[in-house]
């Protein structure tokens, strides 16, 4: 996979929101007490491959490069690992075989950590392991970095009813759900069903599509068009946090291609209701940059 600028823009935010959480971790006497994991759900191969600066065409299938063409970038499970002082245990989930082998030599380099690698679907894992953590004695932050559409609003209900976690999540905003909400017509059922899976709520129909009259040559003629726009959809997105999170950081951080549009939007939002104010205000002061 290849990584742009907002690649690293996404990591270096992160990074520094896993290191000011464990100052907290350390030097707090009450929060010592906790037993603290951090979370990739969706954790890659450890390390992110690009072009080089100089290079003006990539060619993806071009399985003769070589291998002086690319840099590679660290992903967020090698940055968390050497993080120092790390977190108690680190738990990274990967469904494609090939990145999970290499999730698996990254732990073999890291004896000292206690990491758990696991090759399954996110979803449905996670779900689980929220439900049987005991979490009264844990406090977590998570990470969800999708490659598309993978999160389901399940599991982010899941994750706030631990009122325990910190949350990163990158919504795909332009990336994937923008495709789908079609401007002249809503979308064909498999794609609503999807767009359903990710809000939690089909309440986008009415929010986002309105009713308007147009003449044909047949007459007058009623069909439903969106009108809600990134920003507009973005702001649902972020009430529906608000919704089942204790706090949500009011500034979340857009990503954007080389032309501008928005690709992602990265969101916080803490479920503890007595470290939250805390965890928004230094993630939102990280954001802000």
């Amino acid at each position: 996979m290849f990584g742009g600028g907002w690649t690293e823009e996404k990591l270096d935010l992160l990074t520094k929101y896993l290191n000011a959480y464990l100052t907290i971790f350390t030097k707090n006497p009450q929060a010592r007490s906790f037993r603290t994991v951090y979370v990739d759900a969706f954790a890659g191969a450890g390390y992110i491959r690009r072009p080089q600066k100089d290079t003006t065409q990539i060619d993806l299938f071009d399985d003769l490069a070589a291998d002086d063409a690319q840099e590679f970038i660290k992903g967020s499970a090698v940055r968390a690992l050497e993080l120092n002082p790390g977190f108690g245990e680190y738990l990274f989930i990967e469904s494609d075989p090939d990145r999970f082998r290499e999730l698996e030599t990254l732990r073999e380099k890291h004896p000292g950590r206690k990491i758990s690698v696991r090759n399954v679907e996110a979803n449905e894992y996670l779900r689980k392991w929220c439900a049987e953590t005991d979490w009264k004695r844990t406090r977590a932050v998570i990470f969800l970095d999708p490659y598309g559409m993978q999160v389901e609003w399940s599991l982010v209900e899941e994750i706030a009813k631990t009122k325990a976690v910190d949350l990163w999540l990158l919504f795909p905003l332009g990336a994937a759900l923008m495709r789908l909400l079609q401007r002249r017509q809503p979308p064909p059922q498999a794609w609503a069903d999807r767009v359903t899976a990710i809000l939690g709520t089909d309440a986008w129909r009415e929010e986002f599509y309105k009713s308007r009259e147009s003449d044909t040559l047949f007459g007058t003629e009623e069909r439903e068009e969106r009108e809600a726009d990134y920003e507009a959809v973005a702001g649902f997105f972020l009430e529906r946090l608000r919704s089942v999170f204790e706090r949500v950081a009011e500034n979340p951080y857009v990503l954007r291609n080389s032309k501008n549009c928005p690709l992602y939007v990265f969101c916080f939002a803490a479920g503890n209701p007595k470290g939250a104010p805390t965890a928004v205000r230094i993630a939102q002061d990280i954001m802000r940059g």
